[in-house]
């Protein structure tokens, strides 16, 4: 009966130490595994966070782009109004002119009409181009010869030019020296 209980006894303990060492290899296969899976979680997180940073930097391009066409766009709608605006100038500049040294309450209303429209023109970038400085092809446009100037001289102005925030809104139509 001793004999007997103590082959239980090293029964138990074998499969005790049996029991013990499986379970150090599960542990040990189970640290594996997730040292695993928390390296391959890891790449994935780099991927995402590749994919998040390269989307914000598309979509910054994105308004980027937005913001540059809405500019073009104003810009270029300013231009329209402000070009047919000269017309509007030019008409009263005609009607100052014809009035000539007779001023009346009606051409004083008309000087101060085009003073107010210069005035606004002005704050929104539409400048008169300079035409005292001589011909230049970039600024002027030449529709005749002036016998009177000199060469390469503007002699008389026949339309005002209009820049717009730097740019050519219309050349100036001149008559130039030969």
């Amino acid at each position: 009966m001793a004999t007997e209980q103590n082959e239980q006894i090293q029964d138990l303990e074998k499969d005790q130490a049996e029991q013990t060492q499986v379970d150090t290899e599960q542990a040990a296969l189970t640290v594996e595994s997730l040292q695993e899976q928390i390296a391959q979680l890891e790449g994935d997180l780099k991927l995402e966070k590749a994919r998040t940073a390269n989307a914000v930097y598309e979509a910054q391009k994105s308004v980027e782009r937005i913001q540059r066409e809405s500019e073009k766009h104003k810009d270029t709608v300013l231009e329209k109004f402000a070009k047919e605006l000269l017309d509007s100038v030019d008409n009263l500049e005609r009607a100052i002119s014809a009035v000539g040294e007779d001023k009346t309450a009606f051409s004083e209303g008309v000087e101060l009409t085009l003073k107010s429209l210069l005035t606004t023109l002005e704050k929104f970038g539409v400048v008169a181009v300079d035409t005292a400085n001589g011909f230049n092809a970039d600024l002027h446009q030449a529709v005749g010869i002036a016998p009177e100037a000199k060469a390469n001289e503007i002699g008389t102005v026949l339309q005002k030019g209009y820049s717009l925030n730097g740019r050519l809104l219309r050349p100036a139509m001149v008559l130039v020296g030969a």
